[in-house]
């Protein structure tokens, strides 16, 4: 691999949607099959998002989603097969980290299911805290979505 070569951009605009798919389907198990509308959403509704090129082919990708001072979490931290082991996936969740939008957060959360030991190295502990989880939210039937009305400006 040549190093010259490789470029980490956080222009969401260069993202190619099926491309990335392409990249989660080879070495993602757990975005395997995600539509193209909903990587376009989860794209824009996050930042940063971080791409790894090699000259124009995509070999890496991470996103992350922050209120920018107390809390954050990275998402969809992926690296081509033919690339891993190169330190290019901690170069690119340390490129994540130190972004203007995360490098002040006060906590950066992540999951994983195989990976605990390359996050541990990068700095981050293991977390037997409150973590909880509510999985797809239109199934919560005390509440009516609908008949929820949100005030757009206080006092007006």
């Amino acid at each position: 691999m040549n190093n010259a070569q490789i470029l980490f951009s956080d222009r969401k605009s260069e993202i190619d949607i099926q491309e990335l798919q392409q990249l989660f389907n080879l070495a993602a198990f757990w975005a395997k099959n995600r539509s193209l509308e909903d990587l376009n959403l989860a794209i824009s509704n996050s930042n940063p998002v971080i791409a790894v090129w090699d000259r124009k082919q995509l070999i890496g990708f991470a996103r992350a989603t922050s209120d920018g001072v107390y809390r954050a979490t990275i998402w969809d931290v992926v690296i081509h097969p033919k690339y891993q082991g190169s330190g290019l996936g901690s170069k690119l969740v340390e490129t994540v980290l130190s972004h203007p939008c995360i490098h002040r957060v006060e906590r950066v959360y992540l999951m994983t299911t195989h990976q605990q030991r390359f996050y541990q190295r990068i700095g981050f502990q293991p977390n037997s805290s409150s973590t909880m989880v509510l999985y797809n939210q239109s199934n919560l039937g005390s509440l009516k979505v609908g008949e929820i009305k949100l005030q757009e400006t206080l006092g007006g």
